[in-house]
C-alpha cells in the first residue's frame, strides 16, 4: 500500500507515487546511482551546457534542477531512501510529503527523450498555455514563450516552483482549448472605453 497526499490529508492507494528529493548539490548523479542500486526507480532530467575554459570549451551534462531528482516509490517504504548518503529530505509540506503530478513527470521525460535543445527556466505559474501537436514532444503541454528569435515551451514543476524551456517550431504548437476564448475575451474588454462618472454629472 501506498499513501497519497491530498491537501496535507493521507489517503491509502495502491500505485507508488513520483517525489521529488532534495539531494546535496552536485552530487545529483552520485545520489542516483545509490537509489537506483537499491531498486528505486529514479529520475533525473539534465541538459547540456557549454563551459568555456581559456584553451578549450567542454560539453557537460547538468541537472535541469540543481539539487533534485526524482523517485517513484511506495512512501511506506521510505526509510532506505531516506537514508541513502546525499539526500535531504522528500519535498513536500513541513514533514509531509507531496507527490509530484504524474502529468508534469511525463512532461519532464518527454523533453528529455525528444533530445531538443532544453534549460532551466524561470518559473511560470500563468501565460498562454499550448499543446504540441507534432514532433517528438507531441502531446505535452506548456507555457509558450519567445526568447532571443527562437520559441520555446515552458514546461513547470509546480512543487518545487521551477521550469524547464524545450526549444519547438512555432508550427508544431497551438493554444489548449479555452485559452482562445480567454484571449478573445481579454482583447474585448481592453477595447472597452470606460467613461468616467462624472461625465454623466
Amino acid at each position: 500500500m501506498s499513501l497519497f497526499f491530498d491537501r496535507g490529508r493521507a489517503y491509502e492507494g495502491a500505485e507508488p507515487l513520483w517525489y521529488a528529493l532534495q539531494v546535496w548539490s552536485r552530487k545529483e548523479a552520485s545520489v542516483l546511482a545509490h537509489l537506483e542500486g537499491q531498486g528505486f526507480q529514479c529520475f533525473l532530467p539534465t541538459y547540456k551546457s557549454q563551459r568555456k575554459w581559456s584553451d578549450r570549451v567542454k560539453e557537460l551534462e547538468q541537472p535541469l534542477f540543481p539539487g533534485y531528482l526524482f523517485s517513484r516509490f511506495n512512501l511506506q517504504n521510505r526509510r532506505p531512501l531516506v537514508m541513502t548518503p546525499g539526500v535531504i529530505q522528500i519535498v513536500g509540506n513541513g514533514k509531509c510529503p507531496i507527490p509530484v503530478a504524474d502529468a508534469e513527470i511525463s512532461a519532464l521525460q518527454t523533453a528529455v527523450a525528444s533530445e531538443l535543445p532544453r534549460q532551466p527556466w524561470p518559473y511560470l505559474a500563468v501565460g498562454e498555455q499550448v499543446r504540441v501537436n507534432s514532433g517528438s514532444l507531441r502531446g505535452i503541454e506548456g507555457i509558450l514563450v519567445n526568447f532571443k528569435g527562437s520559441h520555446r515551451v515552458v514546461i513547470s514543476v509546480s512543487l518545487l516552483q521551477r521550469s524547464v524551456a524545450v526549444e519547438v517550431d512555432l508550427a508544431w504548437v497551438s493554444a489548449v482549448e479555452g485559452q482562445k476564448q480567454d484571449r478573445a475575451a481579454r482583447e474585448r474588454k481592453e477595447k472597452i472605453v470606460r467613461v468616467p462618472l462624472a461625465s454623466y454629472r
